[in-house]
């Protein structure tokens, strides 16, 4: 059990940080891809 909870400990907190930031750059991708479809509609 206590291997478990080292396996958790050490990969979960990588997890978490990258599907943070995966967040955080779809936020920005969609706001890129939301000036890019105005601009065109110009």
């Amino acid at each position: 059990m206590e291997q478990w909870l080292e396996l958790i400990q050490q990969i979960g907190f990588p997890i978490f940080v990258s599907f943070y930031l995966l967040h955080r750059l779809e936020t920005k991708l969609e706001a890129i891809h939301n000036a890019l479809v105005s601009l065109n509609m110009k």
